[in-house]
């Protein structure tokens, strides 16, 4: 601190050191808002700082940069002062040169002469940075137990497992425009060929390696290396789950999920498991009434009139197929009465509805690449009871994809801890250490309501002699699939048009569930299920998801 007070009250340093001194520590930083005002008036006239923010943007972009350091300016002569620099780059190593500042002004106040070739080291006067890059042959692909998904440029599977490849692997294809700049950074050429979905697009920066190519400023040579391929990546792909989900998917329009709770490995995934955004219907209710237990305004103990629709807003919320339902909470549950469900959303609240759907990762993007975000609206954004009561049904304005909603349900199965999903070996991790995202308590009464939608009620076809399996059943409505009575006076006046094509059907579920006499069991699969248009999620996503668990249970 005494030598700063010295420099700046005797002048003991000229003012071209002061200054080049904070540019190469804003430099280092990468902070074009602290550089620019070191301008000095005519550079700043020549550029303005969106461009000139922009060029550093797009300089340290193209030098795949991903470290600054500077050393201490020294000075030439009198209007010229030297920054030695020190690059680290992911594709050309580590580059050492000098940026080289013009000052003009007087006194304490000078400024830097600002030129195009100053957003970068080591570039000439008049001199631009560019780069020639080339990536290595692309990664393999590899099942859990270390058969080839995909090699090469051809992407050839081992025949042993070609029929799991095709579901798996993914497609490649030209750079999106919303991830040119992060790929641009890694140094891939603009012209290659990314992953764009399933195991390409989710692994796509592990299988890439590392390109390689020249960095040049003019005709100098700044730096070169040679492009490194990537170690071939072990997924997380179970074949034999994987055979189970495509072969329940059966070529329907739908997503399937399968994933270890314990670890988060996405064991299989098919169709639209990642994609497919759709009202997740009565499978929400798993988020409501852990948020309902959370917040005490519901108990395991509570009681409910038996009903077949509930008023909000003087608007009737029919149960399905105008079914009468209620009693018990696990009956309401097992049941899956929206006359129980869409009030007790409504009497939670929007805000805190909304917080524990987020805290299950609605609203979130996923951590896996690629992947689509399960959205509802904000508090303020869903309107009245009403619309909160649908909303809490998983009607209204939710979306979910399979992926989404097999994380809920390994949630609830973790009691309350929020998995880590990962579809590479390597980035596996012990969920079951984790914090949890909802109270431990809450999550483990909803695991136990669970458990009664498949011992009796809308899940029974996904039971398993020998299992306890913990589940929950959706029927989302896409347009009113509920059938009116017409005016006996005109029988056209309502028309039966209802179809059950009208809805999805869902299932979502852990196993094991229940407890043992050393506690609660830890679930060693969870499945999400989405069949689009297909009817009811109790009789064609449970069945599905039933043979998914068991080969899941069996790995």
């Amino acid at each position: 601190m005494a030598g700063g007070i010295l420099l700046l009250s005797t002048g003991g340093r000229p003012g071209e050191l002061r200054v080049a001194d904070a540019y190469a520590k804003a430099f280092a930083r990468e902070d074009a808002a602290a550089l620019y005002p070191m301008l000095s008036d005519d550079a700043k006239a020549r550029i303005p700082f969106a461009r000139f923010a922009a060029l550093h943007r797009a300089a340290l972009a193209t030098a795949t940069v991903t470290r600054i350091l500077t050393g201490s300016p020294h000075r030439v002569d009198d209007r010229h002062v030297d920054v030695p620099v020190t690059v680290r780059t992911r594709v050309f190593g580590t580059i050492r040169a000098t940026l080289a500042l013009a000052f003009t002004g007087d006194g304490d106040t000078p400024g830097v002469d600002w030129r195009r070739n100053l957003v970068f080291p080591g570039i000439p006067a008049g001199a631009t940075l560019s780069r020639s890059v080339e990536l290595p042959p692309r990664g393999t692909l590899l099942t859990r137990d270390g058969q080839v998904l995909a090699k090469g440029d051809a992407r050839t599977p081992d025949p042993a497992v070609a029929d799991i490849a095709v579901e798996t692997v993914g497609q490649l294809g030209p750079i999106p425009a919303d991830r040119l700049a992060e790929l641009t950074a890694l140094g891939v050429p603009a012209d290659a060929k990314v992953g764009m979905s399933g195991l390409e697009r989710a692994l796509d920066t592990k299988l890439i390696g590392r390109p390689g190519g020249r960095l040049t400023a003019g005709a100098h040579l700044l730096a070169s290396r040679p492009p490194r391929p990537p170690k071939a990546v072990r997924t997380t792909i179970a074949p034999s789950v994987e055979r189970a989900a495509v072969a329940g998917l059966a070529g329907r329009l739908g997503g399937v999920v399968a994933l270890d709770p314990r670890s988060g490995e996405l064991l299989a995934f098919a169709g639209v498991a990642f994609s497919g955004l759709q009202p997740p219907g009565s499978t929400f209710k798993m988020v409501t009434v852990t948020g309902a237990l959370q917040d005490g305004i519901v108990k395991e103990s509570d009681t409910f009139p038996v009903e077949t629709a509930a008023t909000l807003e003087g608007v009737q919320l029919q149960n399905a197929n105008g079914e009468s339902c209620g009693g018990s909470l696990a009956n309401s549950f097992a049941e899956s009465c929206n006359s129980v469900f869409a009030p007790l959303g409504a009497k939670l609240g929007a805000e805190k509805l909304v917080a524990t759907a987020e805290r299950f990762g609605f609203n979130h993007p996923p951590n896996i690449a690629g992947a689509a975000t399960s959205t509802l609206p904000a508090p303020d954004a869903i309107g009245d009871d009403l619309a909160v009561g649908s909303t809490a049904i998983g009607q209204g304005e939710v979306l979910a994809t399979p992926l989404q909603m097999a994380t809920v349900a390994a949630t609830i199965g973790l009691g309350g801890r929020k998995p880590h999903l990962t579809v590479s070996i390597d980035e596996r991790t012990d969920n079951t250490k984790l914090k949890p995202v909802v109270d431990p308590s809450a999550a483990r009464t909803t695991g136990r309501l669970m458990l009664d939608v498949v011992r009796y009620g809308t899940g029974a076809a996904a039971a398993i002699p020998g299992v306890q399996v913990a589940g929950k059943t959706g029927t989302a409505e896409l347009q009113s699939t509920q059938r009116c009575t017409p005016d006996p006076a005109n029988p056209e006046s309502c028309p039966d048009t209802s179809d059950a094509t009208d809805t999805d059907a869902w299932f979502a579920a852990f196993a094991p569930g229940g407890t043992t006499k050393r506690g609660v069991r830890t679930p060693r699969i969870a499945v999400g299920v989405l069949l689009v248009r297909a009817g009811a999620g109790g009789d064609v996503a449970a069945p599905l998801a039933r043979g998914v668990i068991l080969a899941g249970l069996k790995k």
